[in-house]
């Protein structure tokens, strides 16, 4: 077996992560270790997204790796749910890339990677990351140690009220559409995680899993994780 492809079984892949409009990023891995990772603001987004990052062999993505899109075995997508625009913009780059190369599309649960990076950091009984989905309305989901879902992902709406039977244990909070519950939710169980986003780099081992199981997307088919319908804003 030549070098090339004893590499290659150890499964190269970009994560894209854009599942909201404030940040994400781009992470290049070489499991398991991280070889070059670019972080993507309100500043940098439209120059990364119109090509000088992703679309480039050269760029600095992979100049930093000293690799080039031909070395990738597939790429991994955060599916959402999230913000429609950073959704179609992520998933439209990472499908593009993956029929350009002729490689296999893997997507991640944008809520299940922040909670599997989350159990990493903080031991709790549930772990719910949740999405700022404007007024008091969020996306979340709940999961137990495992990464297991315990509770689907949904659009909820918060009052004093919400997440009773689930508080009867200990619940980790975090993702920025925590930040606007904390005066709601008053509980002994509830611990806040502030400063929390989506990130590439907690999709790692999930995309690396489906890879070995051949767990792929339809290139034609795949769409992202929206949860609600898009909304135009109201032109001035």
């Amino acid at each position: 077996m030549s070098a090339v492809i004893q590499w290659r079984a150890l499964f190269q892949s970009i994560y894209i992560t854009r599942p909201i409009s404030f940040c994400g990023d781009i992470l290049l891995k070489f499991f398991p270790n991280i070889l070059s990772a670019v972080s993507i603001d309100n500043i940098k987004t439209r120059r990364i997204w119109s090509g000088s990052i992703v679309h480039s062999p050269d760029s600095e993505l992979f100049s930093d790796a000293k690799l080039s899109l031909s070395d990738l075995d597939a790429i991994a997508v955060s599916m959402g749910p999230g913000s429609y625009t950073g959704l179609r913009i992520g998933v439209s780059t990472a499908k593009g890339l993956c029929y350009g190369l002729d490689i296999p599309l893997i997507s991640i649960s944008t809520l299940k990677a922040m909670s599997f990076g989350m159990a990493l950091e903080i031991k709790a009984d549930l772990y719910c990351p949740m999405i700022d989905a404007r007024r008091m309305e969020v996306y979340s989901a709940f999961f137990d140690i495992n990464n297991t879902e315990v509770r689907k992902i949904q659009a909820d709406i918060i009052d004093e009220n919400s997440y009773k039977k689930e508080l009867e244990k200990k619940v980790v909070f975090f993702g920025d559409g925590s930040e606007k519950i904390k005066d709601k939710i008053k509980h002994e169980n509830a611990i806040f995680v502030s400063d929390i986003h989506p990130s590439a780099k907690n999709m790692g081992l999930l995309s690396y899993q489906k890879f070995n199981q051949s767990l792929f997307e339809d290139l034609a088919y795949f769409e992202p994780f929206y949860l609600k319908d898009f909304v135009a804003g109201r032109k001035s």
